[in-house]
Protein backbone atom coordinates (compact mmCIF):
# COMPACT_ATOMS: atom_id res chain seq x y z
CA UNK A 1 0.00 0.00 0.00
CA UNK A 2 2.94 2.34 -0.48
CA UNK A 3 5.57 4.05 1.61
CA UNK A 4 4.60 5.17 5.10
CA UNK A 5 6.55 7.63 7.26
CA UNK A 6 5.71 9.06 10.67
CA UNK A 7 7.11 12.36 11.95
CA UNK A 8 6.59 12.58 15.70
CA UNK A 9 7.88 12.91 19.25
CA UNK A 10 8.43 9.59 21.04
CA UNK A 11 6.96 10.98 24.29
CA UNK A 12 3.89 12.63 22.75
CA UNK A 13 0.46 11.15 23.52
CA UNK A 14 -0.64 12.22 20.04
CA UNK A 15 2.23 10.48 18.28
CA UNK A 16 1.55 7.45 20.47
CA UNK A 17 -1.98 7.19 19.05
CA UNK A 18 -0.59 6.81 15.55
CA UNK A 19 2.14 4.38 16.62
CA UNK A 20 -0.42 2.12 18.32
CA UNK A 21 -2.66 2.21 15.26
CA UNK A 22 0.15 1.32 12.87
CA UNK A 23 1.29 -1.50 15.15
CA UNK A 24 -2.24 -2.87 15.58
CA UNK A 25 -2.58 -2.94 11.81
CA UNK A 26 0.86 -4.46 11.31
CA UNK A 27 1.92 -1.66 8.96
CA UNK A 28 5.63 -1.15 8.35
CA UNK A 29 6.69 2.48 8.54
CA UNK A 30 9.73 4.72 8.84
CA UNK A 31 9.84 6.58 12.13
CA UNK A 32 11.27 10.10 11.91
CA UNK A 33 11.94 11.50 15.39
CA UNK A 34 11.49 15.26 15.49
CA UNK A 35 13.19 17.72 17.84
CA UNK A 36 10.60 19.75 19.74
CA UNK A 37 12.86 22.81 19.71
CA UNK A 38 14.32 22.39 16.23
CA UNK A 39 11.67 20.92 13.94
CA UNK A 40 12.75 19.66 10.56
CA UNK A 41 12.15 21.64 7.38
CA UNK A 42 10.12 18.70 6.09
CA UNK A 43 7.78 18.79 9.07
CA UNK A 44 7.17 22.53 8.68
CA UNK A 45 6.44 21.99 4.99
CA UNK A 46 4.09 19.10 5.70
CA UNK A 47 2.19 20.96 8.43
CA UNK A 48 2.51 24.68 7.64
CA UNK A 49 -0.68 25.56 9.54
CA UNK A 50 0.04 24.21 13.04
CA UNK A 51 3.69 23.17 12.63
CA UNK A 52 3.06 20.22 14.96
CA UNK A 53 3.51 16.49 15.11
CA UNK A 54 2.37 13.88 14.38
CA UNK A 55 2.43 13.93 10.59
CA UNK A 56 1.85 10.76 8.61
CA UNK A 57 3.25 10.70 5.09
CA UNK A 58 1.71 8.06 2.84
CA UNK A 59 3.03 7.84 -0.71
CA UNK A 60 4.42 11.35 -0.38
CA UNK A 61 1.12 12.86 0.83
CA UNK A 62 1.16 14.33 4.36
CA UNK A 63 -1.71 14.13 6.83
CA UNK A 64 -1.88 15.98 10.16
CA UNK A 65 -3.82 15.68 13.46
CA UNK A 66 -3.57 12.42 15.34
CA UNK A 67 -7.17 11.18 15.24
CA UNK A 68 -7.62 12.15 11.59
CA UNK A 69 -4.52 10.08 10.91
CA UNK A 70 -5.94 7.17 12.92
CA UNK A 71 -9.18 7.24 10.92
CA UNK A 72 -7.27 7.50 7.65
CA UNK A 73 -5.16 4.46 8.51
CA UNK A 74 -8.30 2.58 9.52
CA UNK A 75 -9.90 3.30 6.15
CA UNK A 76 -6.84 2.52 4.01
CA UNK A 77 -6.06 -0.67 5.96
CA UNK A 78 -9.53 -1.87 7.06
CA UNK A 79 -8.38 -5.08 8.79
CA UNK A 80 -8.54 -4.97 12.61
CA UNK A 81 -11.01 -2.12 12.28
CA UNK A 82 -10.95 0.52 15.00
CA UNK A 83 -14.24 2.20 14.11
CA UNK A 84 -17.57 0.46 14.80
CA UNK A 85 -19.45 -0.71 11.70
CA UNK A 86 -22.82 0.58 12.89
CA UNK A 87 -23.30 4.28 11.96
CA UNK A 88 -24.76 5.20 15.35
CA UNK A 89 -21.98 3.45 17.27
CA UNK A 90 -19.42 5.08 14.99
CA UNK A 91 -20.85 8.54 15.66
CA UNK A 92 -20.88 7.82 19.39
CA UNK A 93 -17.24 6.70 19.25
CA UNK A 94 -16.30 9.95 17.52
CA UNK A 95 -18.15 11.91 20.21
CA UNK A 96 -16.00 10.34 22.94
CA UNK A 97 -12.85 10.78 20.89
CA UNK A 98 -13.66 14.50 20.74
CA UNK A 99 -14.24 14.52 24.49
CA UNK A 100 -10.61 13.55 25.03
CA UNK A 101 -9.69 17.09 23.93
CA UNK A 102 -11.46 18.44 27.02
CA UNK A 103 -9.75 15.87 29.23
CA UNK A 104 -6.33 16.64 27.76
CA UNK A 105 -6.81 20.40 28.28
CA UNK A 106 -7.67 19.72 31.92
CA UNK A 107 -4.62 17.45 32.21
CA UNK A 108 -2.32 20.15 30.78
CA UNK A 109 -3.60 22.66 33.34
CA UNK A 110 -2.79 20.12 36.07
CA UNK A 111 0.63 19.49 34.50
CA UNK A 112 1.44 23.21 34.47
CA UNK A 113 0.10 23.99 37.95
CA UNK A 114 2.70 25.65 40.14
CA UNK A 115 1.01 26.25 43.50
CA UNK A 116 -1.00 24.04 45.84
CA UNK A 117 -4.12 26.08 45.12
CA UNK A 118 -3.67 25.84 41.35
CA UNK A 119 -2.96 22.15 41.60
CA UNK A 120 -6.00 21.30 43.70
CA UNK A 121 -8.28 23.30 41.43
CA UNK A 122 -6.83 21.62 38.34
CA UNK A 123 -7.16 18.14 39.88
CA UNK A 124 -10.82 18.76 40.65
CA UNK A 125 -11.31 19.80 37.03
CA UNK A 126 -9.66 16.58 35.79
CA UNK A 127 -11.85 14.59 38.19
CA UNK A 128 -14.95 16.27 36.78
CA UNK A 129 -14.06 15.12 33.27
CA UNK A 130 -13.08 11.63 34.41
CA UNK A 131 -16.35 11.21 36.29
CA UNK A 132 -18.31 11.90 33.11
CA UNK A 133 -16.53 9.02 31.38
CA UNK A 134 -16.77 6.76 34.45
CA UNK A 135 -20.52 7.24 34.64
CA UNK A 136 -21.39 7.31 30.94
CA UNK A 137 -19.12 4.77 29.25
CA UNK A 138 -18.74 1.74 31.48
CA UNK A 139 -20.54 -1.04 33.23
CA UNK A 140 -19.24 -4.05 35.11
CA UNK A 141 -19.03 -6.13 31.93
CA UNK A 142 -17.04 -3.78 29.72
CA UNK A 143 -13.27 -4.25 29.88
CA UNK A 144 -12.34 -1.77 27.17
CA UNK A 145 -14.28 0.77 25.12
CA UNK A 146 -14.44 -1.62 22.17
CA UNK A 147 -15.90 -4.36 24.37
CA UNK A 148 -13.64 -7.29 23.51
CA UNK A 149 -11.38 -5.61 20.97
CA UNK A 150 -9.53 -2.28 20.93
CA UNK A 151 -11.35 0.50 19.15
CA UNK A 152 -10.65 4.14 18.34
CA UNK A 153 -11.88 5.39 21.73
CA UNK A 154 -9.38 3.17 23.55
CA UNK A 155 -6.61 4.64 21.41
CA UNK A 156 -7.71 8.22 22.12
CA UNK A 157 -8.19 7.84 25.87
CA UNK A 158 -5.23 5.52 26.40
CA UNK A 159 -2.74 8.10 25.19
CA UNK A 160 -4.22 10.80 27.45
CA UNK A 161 -4.20 8.48 30.47
CA UNK A 162 -0.53 7.78 29.86
CA UNK A 163 0.14 11.53 29.93
CA UNK A 164 -1.83 11.96 33.17
CA UNK A 165 -0.01 8.98 34.71
CA UNK A 166 3.35 10.60 33.89
CA UNK A 167 2.16 13.97 35.23
CA UNK A 168 1.15 12.26 38.49
CA UNK A 169 4.71 11.01 38.99
CA UNK A 170 6.24 14.38 38.18
CA UNK A 171 3.95 16.29 40.56
CA UNK A 172 3.76 13.50 43.16
CA UNK A 173 -0.03 13.67 43.26
CA UNK A 174 -2.51 10.87 42.60
CA UNK A 175 -5.30 11.79 40.19
CA UNK A 176 -6.44 8.44 38.79
CA UNK A 177 -7.83 7.19 42.08
CA UNK A 178 -9.26 3.68 41.94
CA UNK A 179 -11.86 4.38 44.61
CA UNK A 180 -13.24 7.32 42.63
CA UNK A 181 -12.95 5.75 39.18
CA UNK A 182 -13.07 1.95 39.50
CA UNK A 183 -14.24 1.32 35.94
CA UNK A 184 -11.77 3.71 34.35
CA UNK A 185 -8.82 2.39 36.34
CA UNK A 186 -9.81 -1.18 35.50
CA UNK A 187 -10.13 -0.22 31.82
CA UNK A 188 -6.71 1.46 31.77
CA UNK A 189 -5.03 -1.53 33.41
CA UNK A 190 -6.66 -3.86 30.87
CA UNK A 191 -5.77 -1.61 27.96
CA UNK A 192 -2.12 -0.94 28.77
CA UNK A 193 -1.49 -4.66 29.38
CA UNK A 194 -2.72 -5.73 25.95
CA UNK A 195 0.55 -7.03 24.43
CA UNK A 196 0.71 -4.76 21.36
CA UNK A 197 0.01 -1.70 23.55
CA UNK A 198 2.40 -2.72 26.33
CA UNK A 199 5.21 -3.39 23.85
CA UNK A 200 4.80 0.11 22.39
CA UNK A 201 4.50 2.21 25.51
CA UNK A 202 7.38 4.64 26.13
CA UNK A 203 9.60 3.78 29.08
CA UNK A 204 7.81 5.41 32.03
CA UNK A 205 10.83 6.74 33.93
CA UNK A 206 12.49 8.03 30.78
CA UNK A 207 9.27 9.72 29.69
CA UNK A 208 8.69 11.30 33.13
CA UNK A 209 12.25 12.69 33.21
CA UNK A 210 12.00 14.12 29.71
CA UNK A 211 8.51 15.57 30.12
CA UNK A 212 9.60 17.17 33.41
CA UNK A 213 12.31 19.13 31.56
CA UNK A 214 9.59 20.43 29.24
CA UNK A 215 7.49 21.44 32.24
CA UNK A 216 10.41 23.31 33.81
CA UNK A 217 11.00 25.23 30.58
CA UNK A 218 7.32 26.10 30.31
CA UNK A 219 7.18 27.37 33.88
CA UNK A 220 10.42 29.34 33.47
CA UNK A 221 9.04 31.11 30.40
CA UNK A 222 5.64 31.90 31.91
Amino acid sequence: MGEVKLHGFWYSPFTLRVVWTLKLKGIAYENIEEDRYNKSVQLLEYNPVYKKTPVLVHNGKPLCESMLIVEYIDQIWPHNSLLPADPYDRALARFWVNYTDDLFSAGVTFFRSNTDEERQKSIENVWKHLMVVENQCFDDQKKIFGGDIINIVDIAFGSIFKFVEVAEDILQVKVLEEEKFPHLCSWYNNFKNIPIIKENLPDHEKMAAFVNTIREKLLASS
